[in-house]
C-alpha cells in the first residue's frame, strides 16, 4: 500500500513525551499491594471545587455560552485579569493588554508566532518544557538552549552571548517546569533589561505562578512604565481551578502585539472555550480562598519532597517548587532505561530528563517529579521505592542489551 505523504518538518519532531511514558505501562501489571505511583504529569486529578462545579451547570443553561466569541476573549474576564494583575504586581495593565486563550501552550504559540518566523531563533532555558520545544521545531524556528547554573537558574551571560540578528526571544518559565526553580526578582529584571537592550520580546510563562513560595509578587516587571515594549506574560487557569479540560489560558502584552496574535488565535481556535472563560471569571471573584489552601497544600508537600530526597543515598535535589522536583540519580545508566525500570520494579512513573533536553545535554543523570497530585503517603511511598531500587538486578543488562 502506497504510505501517506508527510510533512518532513513536523515527522522530524519528538513524540509527546507525557504519552511516550504512558506506553511504557502497557503490559505491566500493578496490584491493589503495589500501585503505580504516576508523578509524570503536572496536572490536578481533582475536579474543580463543588461552587465552581456549580457555576459550570449554571451557565452551561445560558444561550451565549454555546456562541462563538471575541476571539481575544470575553471582555469581563480580561477586564479582571486587567485589575487583579495590577493590584498583584504592582503594575499598570489595561484590558486591553490581555487576551484569552484555549490553555498557555496556545498562548506560547500565539506569543511565538507574534515575534519569530521559519529561520528565525528564540532561546529556551535547558531543561527546557517540552512542548515549547515542539512548537519551535514544527514551525522551523531554530532553539537556543541557555544553560542554567546553580540553583537552576538561566545564565544571564552565557544569553548575552547568544544573542544575534536572528533571536527574536528569550523565554522563561518560573516556577520552571521541569525544575520547579524560582527565579528571583533581580534574575528577571536582568533579563529584561538584556532583551530592552537586544530590541527583542521576552516570554514570561508563569503557569505556576500561584504555587510561588515567594509571598506577594514573584517579580515587579509590570511596575516599570515601558514594560511593553518587550515583556509577554502568559499564564494558565489549568492548574489554580482544576481547570485542565476547559483549555483556559491567558497572554498579556502590547495591544500592537495582541493585534498580531489575533490573526493567529483567530485561524487555530477562533474564540476560547466560553464555560471555561466564565468558570475562570467566577474563580478569579470567589475563589480566593481556595487558591490560598491549595498553595499551603503544594508548599507543604514541596518540604516533604525536600526532607525525604535528603534522606535518599546517593541522589541529588537540583531544584523544587510549584508542582515538581528535579533530581540527579546515582546510577551508571541514562535516565529513559532507568524511568522503564521504575515503572516495571516499583511501580513508579516519573518522566527522564532526556525528555528535557537534546542527547547527551545531561538528562541521561536527571528525572523530574511532579509531586504535587500525590498526597503526604504518597510522597513517603516515592521515596520508599526509591530507597529500595537496586540496579545491581540482573535486568539491567536486559535493558541495556535491548
Amino acid at each position: 500500500m502506497p504510505r501517506p505523504s508527510i510533512n518532513p518538518v513536523m515527522a522530524q519532531v519528538f513524540a509527546p513525551p507525557v504519552m511516550e511514558a504512558r506506553r511504557w505501562l502497557d503490559g505491566v501489571r500493578f496490584t491493589p499491594e503495589f500501585p503505580l505511583l504516576n508523578l509524570s504529569q503536572a496536572a490536578p486529578v481533582d475536579p474543580p471545587p463543588e461552587a465552581l462545579r456549580q457555576e459550570l451547570a449554571r451557565v452551561a443553561m445560558e444561550a451565549d455560552s454555546h456562541l462563538y466569541g471575541p476571539v481575544l476573549g470575553l471582555p469581563a474576564l480580561r477586564s479582571e485579569i486587567a485589575l487583579q494583575w495590577s493590584a498583584a504586581y504592582g503594575g499598570d495593565i489595561d484590558a486591553s493588554d490581555v487576551a484569552i486563550t484555549s490553555g498557555c501552550n496556545q498562548a506560547f504559540c500565539a506569543a511565538v508566532a507574534s515575534v519569530a518566523g521559519a529561520g528565525d531563533a528564540v532561546m529556551l532555558p535547558m531543561p527546557w518544557y517540552f512542548n515549547h520545544k515542539m512548537w519551535l521545531d514544527m514551525t522551523g524556528i531554530e532553539t537556543r538552549a541557555l544553560p542554567c547554573g546553580p540553583g537552576m537558574l538561566p545564565d544571564i551571560d552565557a544569553a548575552r552571548a547568544m544573542i544575534d540578528t536572528g533571536l527574536k526571544a528569550i523565554v522563561l518559565v518560573t516556577p520552571n517546569n521541569p525544575t520547579g526553580a524560582e527565579y528571583p526578582d533581580s534574575l528577571m529584571h536582568a533579563f529584561a533589561q538584556l532583551a530592552r537592550e537586544a530590541g527583542i520580546a521576552l516570554i514570561i510563562d508563569e503557569t505556576y505562578r500561584d504555587f510561588h513560595s515567594k509571598t506577594g509578587a514573584p517579580h515587579t516587571l509590570f511596575q516599570d512604565a515601558d514594560w511593553r515594549n518587550e515583556v509577554i506574560h502568559l499564564y494558565s487557569f489549568s492548574k489554580v481551578f482544576r481547570l485542565t479540560g476547559h483549555r483556559v489560558g491567558a497572554m498579556i502584552a502590547a495591544p500592537e502585539r495582541l493585534a498580531e496574535a489575533e490573526k493567529f488565535l483567530d485561524t487555530v481556535a477562533i474564540c476560547p472555550n466560553q464555560l471555561g472563560q466564565k468558570a475562570a471569571l467566577f474563580g478569579l471573584q470567589n475563589l480566593g480562598r481556595f487558591v490560598a489552601r491549595e498553595r499551603d497544600v503544594v508548599l507543604g508537600r514541596l518540604e516533604r519532597v525536600k526532607a525525604g530526597i535528603s534522606g535518599l543515598k546517593g541522589w541529588k535535589l537540583l531544584g523544587a517548587g510549584a508542582y515538581f522536583a528535579y533530581l540527579e540519580h546515582p546510577y551508571p545508566t541514562d535516565s529513559n532505561l532507568l524511568a522503564q525500570r521504575l515503572v516495571r520494579e516499583q511501580a513508579l512513573l516519573l518522566l527522564p530528563g532526556t525528555m528535557f533536553m537534546p542527547p547527551d545535554a545531561g538528562g541521561e543523570r536527571q528525572l523530574r517529579v511532579a509531586f504535587a497530585n500525590a498526597d503526604d503517603a504518597g510522597i513517603d511511598t516515592l521515596f520508599e521505592r526509591l530507597a529500595a531500587f537496586d540496579l545491581s538486578d540482573p535486568a539491567e543488562s536486559r535493558d541495556s542489551a535491548g
